[in-house]
């Protein structure tokens, strides 16, 4: 093994499998400090949740379309998605996290520490946000799923009115997640786009990924 060969297997992050960063309870998902904290400890490991470019090739092939489209990454975390989708020819990713901890593996892209319930984007600067289980984390809580708090309502439409305020007309929302259409549609509802959804199964566990195209700009 030559020398370059050998310095690039050992930049390849390692995939996290360690039990121990897990949440003592899932409403930690929602916390700043829980992401801040597990990411300091994986610095040099990935971990994704639901699927991987891979997986979902075909689907953005079919819903982003051109290559070129200013794609925003909606907690990006230490996912493999980005760097994927970019290596595969998607030059114009903005990857953001609220937490500061996080490995950028393509510093050629945009990588940006911003909340999403918050962003520091232009209206309409947006063709496509994805969003892989990122709200999955705003989402949980203790008590009863079928009636969320008002508390997580509120957060989830935080991020929610953010993406529909800088998606451009015609741009999409993808959001990939374990959630299923009865406990998630009711936070997706708005006039500006319409909802279609679509279930992932590989012969395992159902995923589901809710695509909100924007409508045209009313005159």
């Amino acid at each position: 093994m030559d020398s370059a060969t050998s310095q690039a297997k050992s930049a390849t992050p390692v995939v996290s499998t360690d039990l121990k960063v897990l949440p003592t309870e899932n409403a930690e998902y929602g916390s700043h400090e829980y992401w801040q904290q597990r990411y300091t400890r994986e610095t040099d490991k990935t971990f994704d949740w639901c699927k991987t470019y891979k997986d979902l090739t075909l689907l953005f092939d079919r819903h982003i379309g051109s290559k070129a489209a200013r794609i925003l990454m909606l907690g990006c975390g230490n996912s493999t998605l980005s760097g994927d989708m970019y290596e595969a020819g998607y030059p114009n990713i903005i990857n953001i996290d609220y937490s500061d901890v996080r490995t950028a593996h393509q510093p050629e892209m945009t990588w940006e520490v911003m909340d999403v319930c918050n962003l520091a984007l232009e209206n309409e600067s947006i063709d496509v946000a994805v969003d892989k289980a990122t709200l999955d984390a705003l989402m949980c809580e203790k008590g009863n799923v079928w009636e969320p708090s008002s508390e997580l309502c509120e957060n989830v439409a935080g991020e929610v009115n953010e993406v529909d305020r800088v998606l451009a007309p015609g741009g999409k929302f993808i959001w990939i997640t374990f959630g299923q259409p009865h406990f998630c549609k009711r936070h997706l509802l708005r006039e500006s786009w319409d909802l279609e959804v679509e279930r992932l199964n590989d012969g395992g566990f159902d995923y589901f990924v809710y695509i909100m195209t924007k409508k045209p700009a009313s005159h």
